[in-house]
């Protein structure tokens, strides 16, 4: 991981999809001064989680393309995912 500075540019960089970042600045914006830092932090930490899981996505796919299996122990979630899925369906939720 990069040790630069984490500035309110590279939050919005790091976040990636335009409406997020505009959320961000929304949000640093209309923030009242004493509250500045935490929300400074949140969106910091938001960054930060979406750095580490797009150099996870890229270092699975690395595994994918030279067809290997991805490290780790992974499960299975389709089937249940498909219930809850049909479920809510049923329910008009979805």
């Amino acid at each position: 991981m990069s040790e630069q500075a984490w500035t309110i540019e590279r939050i919005r960089d790091a976040l990636g999809h335009p409406r997020l970042a505009q959320r961000f600045l929304g949000e640093i914006n209309r923030a009242p001064a004493h509250e500045l830092l935490t929300v400074f932090a949140k969106w910091q930490r938001i960054a930060q989680d979406t750095t580490s899981a797009v150099a996870r996505g890229h270092d699975l796919a690395a595994y994918d393309r030279r067809g290997e299996a991805a490290p780790g122990e992974w499960v299975d979630a389709t089937d249940r995912v498909l219930r809850r899925a049909a479920a809510l369906r049923r329910r008009g939720v979805a």
